[in-house]
Order: C-alpha cells, then structure tokens, then sequence
C-alpha cells in the first residue's frame, strides 16, 4: 500500500481536476483543428481556465503558500517557505494540433528544495508522482529508471528549440554527437513527460537547454526518486536558474553530461 502525504493526495488531486476539463477541451481542439478559425484563442482560454482550476484547489488547501505559475507568473504568500511550480499544460503546441501528447505539471519547493511532483498525463489517464524520500509512481505502480549501462543501447528525449527560440546552432552539434553514441533520439513535446519516461524507465536519459521552471520542477522530483540523477550541463544542480537540464540513470548521467560538454566545446 502507498502511503501518501496530505500536501501530494492534494496536488494529485487538483491535477486530476484540471485533467477532467483539458479532456474535454481537447476534443473541441480536434473538431477546431479542420476548421478555418483555428485552435489558439481556443488553447490559450484551455491553458488559463486549467492553471485557475490547479490554483483554486492547490489554495484552498494551502492557502499560505506561493505560487510559480506559466500564465500567472510569480505570487508571493504568506508561507515565505513553500511555493507551487505550475505548468497547467505542458506541450501546449501538441495539444493545440490534436496531438494527445501533454501533461499537467505540480511541483512543491521547500525552502528553494524541490520535494513532491506530479505529472498527470490526462488523456491516458497517467499519474506520475513522487515525493522526496518515499519514491516515485505511475498510478500505483513503483518506478525505477532504465538500468542500462551502454549509451549505445539508450534512446533519449530532447526538445529541440523552435522557430525565435536561440541555441539552435548548439543543439544540432548536441543532437549530431548524441546520434552517433546512442540507439536514438526522441523528441515528445512535454518536457514534464519526458522526465516523467526517464523515471518510468522508458527513456534512458534527456537533456534541454533554455526550459521554464514550470517545465522541469515535478520532473526533477520524478526523476531523483526513481533513482536517476538530474544535473545542469555542468554537473550542478540549478536546473530551475539556469535552465539546462539533464537527466539519467547512475551508470549514463556523467557519460551523457560529457558527451554534451564536449559537442558543445
């Protein structure tokens, strides 16, 4: 039996809340989609009503607490310890295509430390989580990252910066030296998600520069419970302040860090 704390049966909960109404907007995205109007006042209206829903639940809780939030930015509270880190939906693009690959992303930092994350893949009905010394999940089931030891038998995520987003330059000399070690390269659109595979098991590492708070928090926590390592490109550990990321089991985290450094030169 897992035993969850009050603080993550709440932000499991209030991600399901918000994942009850992305569905059902998802499916008006799709119909959307074929037609000449277009999905992005539709998505954006989508992405605000569910970061209004996660923080209506995630105060009425903890009312106390902060906020980091991607449509509401920074909101301080009376508790100067906790802060939510929220991305109402992450992979917005692929959800504003009719592409079921998105997430809703709930951290909880504590005194600048993340300690409880939930990534809640609604269409599949996928509850990752995790709190700080008590493991990480998927729904009820414990999770523990790929034991792979060869970089050459590892498929890892990446996001791969768009069009008005700097680094691309650098991510194609990443890209280039990763295809040339590994068995391939994925590309998800959830950053939440991708971290969440690591976890799970399914991917064998990731990395990304350039990525949100919001994108990464849960993630971070996911990850580090289910046994991996998660660092900067330099080894560190300010993921949220610098935004580059990378994420691997024991035996590929140094390898993965080395292999980017040295493309990047």
């Amino acid at each position: 039996m897992i035993v969850r704390s009050p603080v993550l049966n709440v932000m499991m909960g209030a991600a399901r809340k918000a994942g009850r109404g992305m569905v059902r907007d998802f499916g008006e995205v799709e119909k959307l989609q074929v037609s000449m109007k277009g999905t992005s006042d539709f998505v954006s209206s989508a992405d605000l009503k569910a970061e209004k829903t996660i923080r209506a639940e995630l105060s009425k809780a903890r009312p106390a607490f902060g906020f980091l939030l991607e449509e509401g930015g920074e909101v301080g509270g009376d508790d100067k310890s906790h802060r939510w880190i929220v991305d109402p939906i992450d992979g917005t693009t692929n959800f504003l295509h009719g592409i079921p690959q998105f997430a809703v992303s709930i951290g909880l930092e504590r005194d600048g430390e993340l300690i409880a994350g939930v990534v809640y893949e609604p269409i599949s009905d996928s509850l990752f989580h995790a709190e700080k010394g008590a493991g990480a999940y998927l729904n009820e089931w414990r999770l523990r990252v790929s034991a792979r030891r060869k970089l050459e038998e590892s498929v890892l995520a990446t996001g791969i910066p768009h069009r008005g987003r700097p680094g691309q330059d650098v991510f194609i000399k990443e890209l280039t030296a990763v295809m040339q070690e590994t068995a391939g390269v994925r590309r998800f659109g959830s950053a939440a998600l991708d971290l969440a595979y690591v976890a799970a098991g399914r991917c064998e590492g990731y990395w990304e520069s350039g990525i949100k708070p919001w994108d990464i928090a849960a993630g971070i926590v996911l990850v580090k419970e289910a046994g991996g390592y998660v660092s900067d490109f330099d080894g560190k550990g300010d993921m949220l302040a610098t935004g580059d990321i990378v994420a691997a089991n024991d035996q590929l985290h140094s390898k993965l860090v080395s292999l980017l450094r040295k493309a990047r030169g």
